[in-house]
């Protein structure tokens, strides 16, 4: 019986030893520090960890960084599940949120987050990424980059009809509808594509004019008096019965459209980028223009955002070394993102990366243009909005709403329908 106890003794210290893991030998060892990130998007996203890795790995040898890909449904879900149970056992160090998702972390955990105020300072970003990463005057989030919008435009169509770019410059809504109709007349070329479920083009416009759908505490919804809003709908609905949209079902559609010629602009956010560049053969065709201000709108300007994310720290052991790395890196460091820029195609909402030499680079696809510059000059004047709690639920109930307003529905109606659905959802 002696010799069974002992054994089984044995056999539980080896199993104990064995599910401890890779975090054994920092264990073991506390000059050896290790922290674990999570991020979506392999070539994007995660791309810019490894280069901000490598950088700060060759400066504290001692700290392992740990980079894991999830989707980011995944990686919602995930941290959701974690801290509603209460325990950060299993979550990483950093994770990276959409800045239209942060909010409902932010407020939902806000003790689950590490204050990062005395680490960075809101000043040294660009000012509308600061509403969405930080809560009750502390900043939370490490801003990372910008989704800051521009008017894509195939030249050799405006031409065509009759346009140079310097029509296109700090241009409202109606005036690009009746460009559009313009090219569409002399090239049978739409001048946009839109997915009919996707409602990112009315986002743009409403923050344009320092609008979205929630009110300025994040969680009230503002749908039946936005005077932003509205307008934008009616925008949508003239540009539709203009006939000059296009319609695609996905973003393999999409890029598609864009690629073989089909459209003649994209107003959208700078990621798009890589996507037009795809397509080799059009090179020296596009340009890019400051994005349409809402017409009978005083507070819309020529600038707005769509998407970008930003990182965070979890307050768990190795809490200091994760806000370091992140403090050394994205935080700070303007050479890091000239590289992020020139090898991934981030543009960053770090002021200081704004005038290096990456940014103050001519691009040939783009008729020499110096597109950077440009985005990040247009970054500055992008409104600050509260995304707050609820966008996507009531993007769903903004979807059905558009679409009734398209079939006929009033739109003081549409809008009150929504309203009051959202109200009654989202108590």
């Amino acid at each position: 019986m002696k010799k069974v106890i002992l054994l089984l003794f044995a056999a539980m210290l080896v199993l104990s030893a064995c599910s401890s893991g890779s975090n054994e030998s920092a264990a073991s060892d506390p000059s050896k520090k290790e922290i674990t990130i999570w991020a979506w998007d392999r070539n994007f996203n995660v791309a810019a960890l490894e280069v901000a890795k490598e950088l700060y790995v060759s400066k504290h040898p001692d700290v392992t960084i740990n980079i894991i890909e999830n989707a980011q449904d995944d990686i919602v879900q995930k941290l959701n599940t974690g801290l509603n149970s209460g325990t950060t056992k299993g979550l990483p160090n950093i994770v990276l949120i959409e800045d239209q998702r942060a909010q409902n972390f932010l407020q939902s955990y806000t003790d689950s987050f590490r204050d990062m105020s005395d680490k960075i300072k809101p000043e040294d970003f660009a000012d509308y990424k600061i509403g969405a990463t930080s809560l009750d005057g502390k900043q939370y989030g490490i801003p990372f980059d910008s989704g800051v919008t521009g008017l894509f435009v195939r030249t050799d169509y405006l031409q065509e009809a009759g346009y140079t770019m310097d029509d296109l410059q700090d241009i409202t809504w109606d005036q690009y509808i009746e460009i559009g109709k313009k090219v569409k007349e002399k090239t049978g070329k739409f001048m946009l594509t839109q997915d009919p479920k996707d409602l990112g083009i009315l986002r743009m416009m409403a923050q344009s004019a320092g609008k979205w759908y929630m009110k300025d505490d994040g969680k009230t919804p503002d749908l039946a008096d936005n005077p932003a809003l509205k307008e934008a709908m009616e925008t949508y609905k003239k540009m539709m019965d203009a006939n000059i949209i296009d319609s695609h079902a996905d973003w393999a559609q999409f890029v598609a459209k864009v690629n073989s010629g089909d459209v003649a602009s994209v107003p959208t956010g700078n990621w798009f980028v890589a996507s037009i560049k795809a397509e080799a053969s059009q090179s020296g065709k596009w340009a890019v223009a400051p994005f349409p201000r809402l017409t009978n709108n005083a507070d819309s300007v020529n600038a707005s955002n769509l998407g970008g994310s930003s990182w965070y720290v979890l307050n768990m052991d190795g809490s200091d070394t994760a806000a370091d790395f992140m403090t050394q890196t994205f935080g700070s460091d303007p050479q890091m993102y000239q590289k992020l820029l020139t090898d991934i195609g981030v543009v960053g909402s770090l002021n200081a990366a704004s005038t290096g030499s990456a940014y103050d680079a001519e691009d040939a696809f783009f008729s020499n243009q110096k597109i950077y510059t440009d985005f990040a000059k247009w970054s500055q004047s992008v409104p600050r909005v509260n995304y707050g709690l609820h966008t996507y639920a009531i993007e769903d109930i903004m979807a059905v709403a558009v679409q009734s307003y398209l079939g006929g529905t009033d739109l003081d109606t549409a809008l009150k329908d929504a309203q009051a659905q959202a109200e009654a959802q989202l108590k």
